[in-house]
């Protein structure tokens, strides 16, 4: 696939290794500490997995979008739920009314999963599933229709994104407080490295990060604080960090500055590596690799002269396939005012398939080794977020500053900073604060639009689905969920068997509110 000439005769090298005949400071690729990426030969080897996230209404019509991606080249698919399935509710509970199938799809039961992957190969394609607070479950239901088709658990890879964190800290979609949250985290990893050897049990996210305002080094630095936590968990819990960490993947964002995203991508690897190795004592190689997915930046779009979007989006998965990204989603134009339609989502995945196969970038390993400004911007990176992250740790970790509201008022005041920076002109947004056209404040574009229809019919769905089912096979699995919550056995295997019985996603929450209890943030008054 990759080229050994360019179109004017030149041979190309697969690796440039030195500059003006001197060794290159941060190492080759494949080899610690990573940050020139975390195979030898990268993109020339096979290209990144193009995973365009989707999921909308019903499984069904998400089904549907799934088999028009991969149609059209699509390698990997990523769902996005709705917030009753984020929250850890059915469909057909109060505070799921008017949100059912609006921000992604909603799913119930495993009746639900099984329809969403109809006619999709799961041990050939692989899925990624972003959902946190009830994350294992949902696993637990992928798991459950696997075993139904005969798929044994080793054929299965994909991620769960399973990073509650984050949405402490910038999200908001947690259930339960910070220790029981945490236990379901690493009873995830502890399982999944025993059963599902090929699935990422976390996805640790800078994405929503970044989405909440924070600069490029904060994302880098409070993402990577995260991670530790769940590290500590891990050893907490008596878990082999080289037998999970291998399957530990991160979720970074990719903004407009190309040479500042490619150098916090670099400098992430770096620090993880360091990190691992250095501190955690972590002596398996695939532990010391920052693997990561990268989506554009959804907070760049701009509703106004969406067309322009089309061109930021493309500038960004330049930066993250410069920078060594594993998988990669590119937003749709019109994503700052629906969902993508269809076309739009097409338009993106050729965005990324005309910089896989026209652009070049694929041909050689790390092409932006070397420049002056990318290595110095790296270095820069590297300090300053290890300070950053030392500044936590000081704090007592992660969870110490998040339940503190340190870090949330940290990226509050960035958020602030580059809002203000933009109303006075000093960033420029082209279209909505400079060069704006008279009388084009928005454009007139065709929209993804929900049917009211979807509430209606998935809550039918699952009330027939309740009628057909065991109600004693359920609620002794309910049971078994309950004590083992009270106890210290790992909840993945009673998840399974809950929802194979025919338990839904809500009332299994629903033993859990009543085990864990729920989670409520407190205002912090600075």
């Amino acid at each position: 696939m990759a080229r050994d000439v360019n179109g004017s005769g030149i041979p190309l090298e697969p690796c440039y290794d030195e500059i003006d005949g001197k060794p290159h400071d941060l190492g080759e690729p494949g080899a610690f500490p990573f940050a020139r990426g975390i195979r030898a030969d990268m993109y020339r080897g096979r290209l990144w997995t193009m995973r365009q996230y989707a999921g909308f209404a019903t499984a069904a019509e998400s089904n549907e979008r799934y088999r028009y991606l991969l149609d059209r080249g699509t390698t990997g698919l990523s769902v996005a739920f709705d917030l009753p399935t984020q929250l850890g509710y059915d469909s057909d509970a109060p505070e799921s009314r008017g949100e059912v199938g609006k921000v992604g799809v909603g799913i119930d039961c495993v009746e639900d999963v099984e329809t969403l992957f109809d006619g999709i190969p799961l041990d050939r394609v692989t899925v990624s599933m972003t959902i946190n607070a009830p994350a294992s479950i949902v696993l637990a239901m992928l798991l459950a229709v696997a075993r139904r088709r005969g798929i044994p658990f080793d054929k299965l890879g994909g991620t769960i994104q399973n990073d509650i964190l984050k949405e402490y800290v910038a999200r908001g979609t947690y259930i339960f407080p910070p220790g029981p949250s945490m236990r379901l985290v690493t009873d995830a990893l502890s399982y999944c490295a025993r059963e599902v050897p090929q699935w990422n049990s976390i996805s640790i996210s800078g994405y929503h990060i970044r989405e909440a305002g924070s600069t490029a080094l904060e994302e880098i630095a409070f993402t990577l604080s995260n991670a530790k936590s769940y590290l500590r968990a891990a050893l907490a819990a008596g878990i082999d960090l080289d037998a999970v960490a291998p399957r530990i993947s991160f979720f970074w964002n990719a903004h407009n500055d190309l040479f500042e995203e490619v150098a916090k991508f670099r400098a992430a690897r770096y620090l993880w590596a360091e990190i691992t190795r250095d501190e955690f004592g972590c002596k398996d190689p695939r532990s010391q690799m920052l693997r990561f997915h990268t989506q554009t930046g959804g907070s760049t779009l701009a509703a106004q002269e969406p067309e322009n979007n089309v061109v930021r989006v493309a500038l960004q998965a330049l930066a993250a396939v410069l920078g060594g990204t594993q998988s990669l989603h590119t937003n749709g134009k019109d994503e700052a005012l629906s969902i993508p339609t269809a076309e739009n989502a097409k338009l993106a995945l050729r965005t990324q398939q005309i910089i896989g196969y026209e652009s070049g970038v694929a041909d050689v390993v790390d092409p932006l080794a070397g420049s002056y400004y990318v290595e110095t911007l790296t270095n820069e990176l590297i300090e300053r977020a290890r300070a950053l992250v030392a500044e936590v740790d000081g704090m007592g970790g992660s969870v110490a500053a998040i339940e503190s509201g340190w870090m949330q008022a940290r990226i509050a005041d960035s958020a602030y900073d580059a809002q203000q920076a933009i109303e006075r002109g000093e960033t420029v947004v082209v279209g909505v604060n400079a060069f704006v056209e008279p009388g084009e404040a928005g454009a007139a574009i065709p929209l993804h639009r929900n049917d009211e229809r979807v509430e209606r019919e998935q809550i039918a769905r699952l009330v027939a689905f309740r009628a057909k089912r065991d109600a004693a096979a359920v609620a002794d699995r309910l049971r078994d969920v309950r004590a083992a919550a009270a106890g210290t056995e790992n909840l993945m295997p009673h998840f399974l068997e809950a929802v194979d019985a025919g338990a839904t996603l809500g009332e299994i929450c629903a033993v859990l509110r009543e085990a864990f209890g729920v989670y409520r943030a407190h205002d912090v008054v600075a």
